[in-house]
């Protein structure tokens, strides 16, 4: 790896995590087979399948940008919108219970997508990556980064918890987050329940691409403490069976069962009925894979954040969050969640100081 270099301009091609910032790029594909070829790779994989890989030619150790004023500036706090306002999401969370009583279901991930426009269209005042910077400061998290494609449409900062997969040579890892509070006091029966259920369907979706025997689970249920608030995690692992790569992991897996919920086709169905929004890349995969060395980190996209600039004079800034619904959830309990979720990571894009 290289030294560090200036600071990249707005406009540039970008890839940056683990304190590591990509230039150079060579070329974008959909072709997830390409992740077993050569190089280093920025992965953006939408909730709805659109996905994005893009190889760079430079990879060198690069901090975190400091905030700054002139590259960023976020929408006004009072000017954010959902998709699904309160009334509306309380009551997707009752059609939810209803689904379960009927037996559909176990659980579903209900999300809703926060919007709100961009004061400057400027791309140099609204740089995703000085985005990164502010999040870094406020909002420190292990799986953070951006990817930042103008002429293809990514735009990207994320301040994810949650590791969808990692690739180390055949062995592969997912820690999927279920169970959420302000401390550990909150976890409740239901946030533990909820974790093993998901726990299940992520080892069953492992092992559509896993040796077989191969899967294990090394931490069930450990609590995670994160800014504002704290996660029930788990960890599942296995060895890629020797007729399988990016591709078939991808398939098994994708999109995540923290945040789609199971059975997870059922979930996905019950899903699409009742929220109003494209989640994108919320509730995807984003992070970056060496092909080189056979390593890989991709988050779920949660704690993310994402610019629409397809009218280029009105930008929007997207946020999403949501809430595992089983059949113990309190409506109100898990708005409250969303809310939990969102506050800090908004008032930061916003330019407020977060509690």
């Amino acid at each position: 790896m290289s030294s560090a270099s200036p600071a990249p301009r707005p406009d540039q091609p970008i890839a940056r995590f683990g304190g590591r910032l990509a230039t150079g790029l060579c070329e974008v594909t959909d072709d997830p087979a390409a992740l077993e070829s050569e190089g280093w790779w920025a992965v953006a994989y939408d909730f709805e399948g659109r996905l994005t890989c893009a190889r760079f030619a430079e990879v060198h150790v690069d901090p975190v940008p400091a905030p700054s004023a002139d590259r960023w500036r976020g929408p006004r706090p009072d000017s954010w919108r959902s998709s699904l306002d309160r009334a509306a999401y309380t009551a997707g969370v009752r059609r939810i219970r209803e689904h379960i009583a009927a037996g559909e279901v176990y659980q579903a991930n209900l999300c809703r997508v926060l919007t709100a426009p961009l004061p400057d269209p400027d791309p140099a005042r609204s740089d995703i990556d000085a985005l990164t910077g502010l999040l870094a400061r406020g909002n420190p998290a292990p799986y953070a980064g951006t990817i930042r494609l103008p002429e293809h449409g990514v735009e990207i900062a994320t301040a994810s918890p949650e590791l969808y997969l990692s690739r180390h040579g055949r062995t592969v890892a997912s820690g999927p987050i279920k169970g959420t509070g302000r401390t550990e006091h909150d976890l409740l029966e239901k946030d533990h329940a909820e974790n093993v259920m998901i726990v299940d369907l992520v080892r069953n979706d492992l092992g559509q691409a896993c040796a077989t025997g191969s899967i294990t689970v090394p931490d069930l249920c450990v609590v995670e403490k994160h800014p504002g608030l704290v996660h029930l995690v788990s960890t599942v692992e296995g060895t890629l069976r020797a007729d399988a790569g990016w591709p078939e992991l991808l398939a098994a897996t994708f999109p995540p069962g923290s945040v789609t919920g199971a059975p997870k086709s059922s979930a996905l169905r019950i899903i699409e009925a009742l929220e109003r929004a494209p989640r994108g890349p919320y509730c995807g995969a984003v992070g970056w894979v060496d092909a080189d060395r056979g390593q890989a980190e991709l988050a779920v996209g949660i704690r993310t954040f994402w610019i629409d600039r397809s009218d280029p004079a009105a930008p929007v800034l997207h946020f999403g969050t949501g809430a595992g619904i089983t059949w113990g959830s309190d409506p109100e309990a898990e708005w409250a969640e969303t809310e939990l979720k969102a506050a800090r990571l908004v008032a930061i894009a916003s330019g407020e100081q977060p509690e």
